[in-house]
């Protein structure tokens, strides 16, 4: 079993208040998990209306399918976020060495 996550980090210029980072962090949420059938949590600065940390994590039985859809699910972030994105990483994970 192959697992794979992609840590995104966001900053929300002009964001006043945790309401709207909620309103942009459901969008991006909805919109991953209806398209690639991933897991999507916010994972750091729950507290910090101007950054948002967001983890997208799938799992299969090969490699080339985990990181297809971790590089899709960057590039349409990338195209439709209305945050700017700062940071992002990628990590595998595999059950067998």
């Amino acid at each position: 079993m192959i697992i794979g996550v992609l840590h995104l980090e966001f900053r929300l210029h002009g964001n006043r208040s945790l309401k709207g980072k909620r309103k942009v962090s459901l969008s991006l949420k909805q919109k991953l998990r209806n398209k690639f059938n991933v897991s999507v949590a916010e994972v750091d600065a729950l507290d910090v209306h101007e950054k948002l940390v967001l983890a997208v994590v799938t799992t299969a039985n090969e490699t080339g399918r985990v990181e297809s859809t971790l590089s899709k699910a960057l590039a349409m972030v990338e195209a439709i976020s209305p945050a700017e994105l700062t940071r992002c990483n990628t990590e595998i994970f595999s059950d067998t060495e």
